[in-house]
């Protein structure tokens, strides 16, 4: 019998490939949005974490300085897509027919669809998954990562890839953490642990406590890195 050992069978590791081309497609992205100027930004969480509402009061806040789009991931519906369209940000619905998260080609395809020629600021609101929108570059210049108070501090240790990749995290539903045992002093540890330059906001996106931090970040961001733009 043969040497299975010495098979010629190739064996081709997906994934890598797989994220190899995202990373291409996302430089491309990246790219062609510095060209126009529009900044993006990658929203992150689980479901019910508070992404569609800390998103719409952030649109109401900055839609007199910006011009805004946003694209809107789901599995199904255009729940949160009718939310936002009614603000006047300009809107488009993906579905990624049960795909579990956002690739760049994905994005690249809504952006283009939706037209960002007269936009200052795009977001996504990605799948609701703190697991697989880790994983991929969708080209975005902020990467944004929101947890509730609800889902517990221990987060960070369960999930660490979406607490390493992100460049912010937005402590959300503070307004009842007096309810649930909630240690902010542990999340902080565990998170900086794992990347010690994020940027660690509490929020109530249902209140607007604490919103004002969180809109003078994101608007320093973007206002330097268009500096940083003109620049060169």
């Amino acid at each position: 019998m043969g040497d299975v050992q010495n098979s010629s069978v190739e064996i081709l590791e997906t994934k890598e490939r797989v994220l190899i081309d995202n990373d291409k497609s996302a430089f491309e992205v990246r790219s062609a949005l510095r060209e126009k100027n529009t900044f993006f930004v990658n929203l992150m969480s689980s479901p019910g974490s508070g992404k569609t509402t800390t998103l719409v009061r952030t649109i109401e806040a900055l839609k007199d300085r910006y011009r805004i789009g946003v694209i809107e991931a789901d599995v199904d519906s255009d729940v949160d897509a009718q939310k936002i369209a009614k603000l006047g940000a300009k809107t488009i619905q993906l579905h990624t027919g049960g795909a579990c998260h956002m690739d760049a080609d994905m994005t690249w395809r809504g952006m283009q669809r939706m037209g960002f020629d007269d936009l200052d600021l795009v977001f996504l609101e990605n799948i609701g998954n703190l697991v697989c929108p880790a994983e991929f570059d969708v080209g975005a210049n902020l990467r944004v990562a929101i947890l509730s108070i609800c889902e517990g501090d221990d987060k960070p240790l369960k999930y660490p890839l979406i607490f390493q990749v992100s460049d912010c995290l937005l402590v959300n539903k503070i307004d009842v953490k007096q309810i649930f045992d909630f240690d902010f002093h542990a999340l902080k540890h565990y998170v900086h642990d794992l990347n010690e330059h994020e940027e660690i906001i509490p929020i109530s996106s249902k209140t607007g406590e604490n919103f004002d931090e969180w809109i003078q970040y994101l608007t320093t961001e973007i206002e330097e890195w268009r500096a940083s733009h003109e620049s060169h």
